[in-house]
């Protein structure tokens, strides 16, 4: 996103200084930019560099949640800043001011309240019942958000909750179970909505967005829930006023279409979006921002759902655990991925198969170890039968086993990694007998160390492993679409070949723009 800004900005014939600490990063190119500094991101550096450079603005909406943390700082400073105003990323980042706007503008949001004592959030808990949300203002990745599912666990968490934001509010609100989340990125210039995507997480409600796995287009979701989700945008994109990139978080479950969050800036999604819709959103998010004409670019409108029209694609996440000894490879709401990965398929299977592949995943041969919490049982069942159906032979730890002999799919015991009995889970993975592991715990799993260990062993030997129940719907789906082995129907165009292979008539850029 820092780069698609400075491109865009050097084509508007304005000089660039890019401050960044990160050389692992394209923006750290040194021809990317004018002039180029390597400082922290810091109110302190910042300022010096503006100052040097007599710069007539900062752009802090492109490079993630630190420059975010800046805007007020930088504002009181006297620096100016381009895009939405500094007080209107604080209203969005403050969750008691978000929240409260939220219920004044007429949009649903799960039940919240802001903590003032410790007695209140308990109390609170009580009365709309758990599981319930901490949410801290101003973090990183989710830093320090938790899911509570008791007292005991509420009070710790809003402990270290207030340790990591102890300037900002923190706020408790209801954790909807089973709820589907969807996003919407979008650029918008004084309050109106020039450019919109909305896509859909694969995972239910309970994983960071940075480590779910997204569709785009939208593959379940109804068209009354996108009426709404366009509605709620268009209002708090019109309340706070926002010129430039924003993100926004939704939970859908049944009539509700609640709002999590929104983001004044360019979220982790916006290349994907961006590639997948065939028009750069932060191109058009910077060009906005220093009031620039973005009527040469073809922007997706809002509650246009038609694109793309012709393919789906399906942006993966990946994990560094193998190299972070003793952690837990588990999703939760704070994120963990270090990387993504996005494909196109002619549809979605095609698109989630080739995205898992790319993320290294390894294709099982025959044997798959599984061991999935009592209460997700009623949805693996169909999973094991279609992947038993293709071939694979299953290998299951005591209740897992039990539940598939019930439903009459046959399987081979295994015992827990505790136990000290063969065949055992430990030997059979660290004999490499098996070829994948789906472990699916959830907070009331009784096993937690038999399942970490069997998950931490897993990636310590290099078996791809599933802990979640959509994914492991979506994998047996898209086994059964593409077969076993030979992955029948999967074509490895590149982007560049949906490009070319378009119509021209249905392009949505001329040749010189975009690709």
């Amino acid at each position: 996103c820092g780069v698609s800004a400075l491109r865009s900005l050097t084509a508007a014939g304005e000089r660039t200084v890019m401050v960044n600490y990160n050389p692992e990063t394209v923006s750290t190119d040194y021809d990317e930019c004018d002039q180029l500094y390597f400082e922290e991101l810091s109110l302190e550096r910042v300022l010096d560099v503006y100052d040097q450079e007599s710069a007539r603005g900062i752009v802090v909406s492109v490079g993630g949640q630190i420059p975010n943390n800046l805007a007020m700082p930088l504002h009181r400073a006297g620096a100016k800043i381009l895009g939405t105003s500094p007080e209107m990323i604080d209203n969005a980042e403050d969750r008691f001011k978000f929240s409260a706007m939220v219920d004044r503008i007429g949009c649903q949001q799960p039940a919240w309240k802001e903590l003032a004592a410790m007695q209140d959030a308990v109390n609170f808990a009580n009365e709309v019942g758990y599981p319930v949300l901490v949410r801290p203002s101003y973090v990183l990745s989710g830093a320090a958000m938790k899911v509570a599912f008791n007292e005991d666990q509420l009070t710790a968490f809003l402990q270290t909750a207030v340790d990591v934001s102890p300037e900002h509010p923190v706020v408790v609100s209801k954790f909807i179970d089973g709820a589907k989340e969807v996003e919407m990125d979008a650029v918008a210039k004084d309050g109106e909505v020039l450019a919109a995507a909305v896509h859909e997480h694969v995972e239910n409600a309970g994983v960071h967005s940075g480590d779910a796995t997204l569709m785009l287009p939208t593959q379940n979701i109804s068209n009354y829930t996108k009426w709404r989700i366009t509605d709620a945008t268009a209002k708090v994109a019109k309340e706070l006023n926002i010129t430039g990139p924003f993100n926004m978080q939704f939970i859908c479950k049944g009539t509700d279409v609640m709002i999590i969050e929104c983001n004044l800036r360019a979220s982790r999604s916006f290349p994907f979006v961006s590639k997948t819709m065939n028009v750069d959103f932060i191109e058009a998010a910077t060009k906005l921002m220093i009031d620039k004409d973005v009527s040469d670019l073809d922007l997706p409108a809002l509650g246009d759902f038609s694109r793309p029209k012709d393919y789906v694609g399906v942006k993966a996440p990946m994990f560094s655990f193998t190299r972070l000894r003793g952690a837990d490879p588990v999703l939760g709401v704070e994120m963990a991925s270090t990387g993504e990965v996005a494909c196109f398929g002619v549809n979605v299977k095609e698109a989630f198969l080739k995205a898992l592949l790319s993320t290294n995943f390894q294709m099982p041969r025959k044997n798959i170890l599984c061991s999935v919490q009592k209460d997700l049982m009623p949805q693996f069942v169909h999973c094991a039968y279609d992947l038993v159906d293709q071939g694979y032979v299953l290998h299951a730890t005591k209740k897992t086993y039990d539940a598939l002999q019930e439903n009459r799919i046959p399987a081979t015991l295994v015992e827990y990694p505790t136990a000290d009995v063969e065949p055992n889970v430990s030997t059979l993975l660290k004999n490499k007998s098996v070829c994948l592991v789906v472990n699916i715990p959830t907070p009331f799993s009784e096993k937690i160390e038999d399942n970490y260990i069997m998950r931490r062993t897993a990636v310590d030997f290099g078996i791809p492993l599933i802990t979640n129940i959509n994914l492991v719907k979506m994998f047996s789906d898209a086994v059964v679409a593409h077969g076993k082995e030979e992955m029948i129907g999967l074509r490895p165009d590149s982007l560049f070949d949906y490009y070319q292979n378009e119509d021209p008539s249905e392009a949505w850029t001329g040749p010189d723009q975009f690709h």
